[in-house]
Formats: C-alpha cells, sequence, structure tokens
C-alpha cells in the first residue's frame, strides 16, 4: 500500500502570519489541507475535508463539532504516523488543550504531520511512498 506525501509547511506561519494575516481564512484553509493529507497519505484515515473545515465555520452554533474535529485530527494524524512505521507521538488530548491555548493545536498539528514527511526524507510534495506500518 502506498500514500501521498503532504507539503511540509512552516509551523510558526501556519499558526501566527497566515491566520493573523488573513484575519483567520487561513486557518479553515490549513484545517481542509490537513485533513485532505492525512487521508491522501493513507486511504484507511476517513475524513471528509469539507465537512472538518465545516465544523468549524458553522459548528460553533452547536459548540461541540470544533473540538470534536480537533480531537479527532489528531487521533488521523496519529494514525498517519503508525501506517508510516514511527513512533506514534501525536496526542489528540494534548492537541485539543493546545486549542485552548492561543490556537496552538495548529503549530502543534503542523509539527507532528511534518514528522511525518521527514521520516520518508521530506521527498516533494506528491511523492508515492510505501506506508511501512499498520493502521492503529
Amino acid at each position: 500500500m502506498t500514500g501521498i506525501i503532504g507539503k511540509r509547511r512552516n509551523i510558526f506561519l501556519v499558526w501566527l502570519v497566515w491566520p493573523f494575516l488573513t484575519l483567520g481564512i487561513y486557518f479553515l484553509v490549513w484545517i481542509y489541507k490537513i485533513n485532505r493529507e492525512t487521508k491522501d497519505f493513507d486511504a484507511r484515515v476517513d475524513v471528509n475535508p469539507f465537512w472538518a473545515m465545516m465544523s468549524f465555520l458553522i459548528g460553533w452554533i452547536i459548540i461541540v463539532p470544533p473540538f470534536l474535529s480537533t480531537f479527532r485530527l489528531g487521533q488521523r494524524i496519529a494514525q498517519d504516523q503508525a501506517a508510516a512505521g514511527m513512533r506514534v507521538s501525536c496526542n489528540p488530548w494534548i492537541g485539543l488543550v493546545l486549542f485552548f491555548v492561543a490556537g496552538l493545536n495548529a503549530l502543534y498539528y503542523q509539527n507532528e504531520m511534518n514528522a511525518v514527511w521527514e521520516h520518508y526524507g521530506n521527498p516533494p510534495e506528491g511523492t508515492p511512498v510505501p506506508l511501512r506500518g499498520v493502521l492503529v
């Protein structure tokens, strides 16, 4: 089974610079992209990136969806780490707590996804790579 490498992003640009310059719009774009990359990397990961993004855009109406989506993103990243055959270091509980601390979950989660790409030697985005581990 193979997966597709996603984009390695600068964690500080993801967390602070782009969201600030775009008045928060970039965060929604990033949520879509990171969820799509988790699915593209391992097709066994069950996520619809559009609905993950919508949980942040309109989910605030019923309060719970953004928090659930934040937690589930951490689980998906951990699944990708396991599929890559690396030690799972992404903890969704840490991501959820960091969500309440200046939105640091974006910094944390992007750093964890960058670790997956680094595990394969940082090949160009879109490169197919073999999955070495099992789904958690």
